[in-house]
């Protein structure tokens, strides 16, 4: 003889209590299964779309820009096409003055990318560090890296400069790049992340299987710690493209610039050569897809890491 038992599961589609089921919630639904109120609702998305025109408003003149001439652009409407040649406008950014911009172009990626990726591993070991290794004066090294995220890039950038000078470092590509593989909040984003998601049982449990501190540290430490390691890696990156006054400060061949600096170089010219206020717009276009296309292929690492530590076990 063979017994049924049903679940009874109230109309509000929440299981019993002690059944262990749990039915999934909808997005934008509450915990009770009913959504927000309308208004709220209407509050929210309207705010979102107000944020996202304030972003998207810039970046749209700039494109709609990117197509015009010199005169084009001072004399019609900015925010719309005429007599649209992008492909073409374009070409001669490219080839200005025997293909500067590309040679700025390749510099600002190695700055970026040598800079954040050095800068990442950095944070990386230093914050795994400071997370899981106790030893006398550790608080008083964090807080002395805290401090260094209070002060500003541009204070650091005279003493360094005189420094790099001494050096024989200034006017090379070591004087940019060196700056740059310092982060300190990098450092403190490495050790808190560490902390909440590394677990010491886990590295416990590979010294006892004989692994060495190097390659539990490479081998599990930095795969624990992904989604730390990509936001410190895009933020250093971004900074590090948009930065200006160091490269100011540290370069006087213009070979050696990166695309800001030789933007703003173009920029102090075009009273003499009118030409070149198309040249800029069209190169401040492309200095910003290399940053549309870094998040968007580095966003989905985020969205792995985002519930880290929401379960508790």
């Amino acid at each position: 003889m063979s017994t049924e038992v049903t679940q009874q599961i109230p109309a509000d589609g929440t299981p019993a209590p002690g059944t262990g089921a749990s039915a999934p919630r909808r997005p934008g639904r509450r915990r009770d299964g009913r959504q927000p109120p309308l208004r709220y609702r209407i509050i929210t998305v309207s705010l979102l779309a107000v944020a996202a025109v304030y972003f998207l408003v810039p970046v749209y003149w700039l494109v709609v820009s990117s197509t015009k001439s010199s005169s084009d652009l001072f004399g019609t409407f900015g925010f719309w096409f005429h007599d649209p040649h992008p492909i073409d406008y374009l070409h001669r950014v490219l080839t200005y003055d025997d293909g500067i911009y590309v040679r700025w172009f390749a510099n600002s990626l190695m700055y970026a990318g040598v800079g954040a990726l050095a800068a990442t591993l950095l944070s990386a070991a230093a914050g795994y560090a400071l997370a899981k290794f106790p030893f006398p004066g550790r608080e008083g090294v964090f807080n002395v890296i805290l401090a260094g995220v209070l002060i500003p890039g541009t204070a650091l950038a005279l003493p360094l400069y005189l420094l790099f000078s001494e050096m024989g470092l200034a006017n090379t590509y070591a004087a940019v790049l060196l700056p740059s593989v310092v982060s300190p909040f990098g450092v403190y984003l490495c050790r808190i992340y560490a902390a909440a998601a590394v677990p010491d049982s886990l590295l416990e449990a590979a010294r006892i299987d004989g692994a060495g501190e190097a390659r539990i540290f490479s081998t599990l430490g930095l795969r624990l710690m992904t989604p730390a390691l990509v936001t410190v890696f895009l933020f250093q990156f971004v900074h590090i493209w948009n930065n200006f006054f160091l490269p100011l400060v540290m370069l006087s061949d213009s070979d050696l610039y990166p695309i800001q600096l030789g933007l703003t170089s173009w920029q102090g010219y075009a009273d003499r050569q009118p030409e070149l206020y198309q040249y800029t717009v069209g190169g401040a276009f492309l200095s910003v897809l290399p940053l549309m296309v870094l998040m968007g292929v580095l966003q989905r690492y985020w969205r792995t890491g985002l519930t880290e530590g929401s379960v508790k076990a």
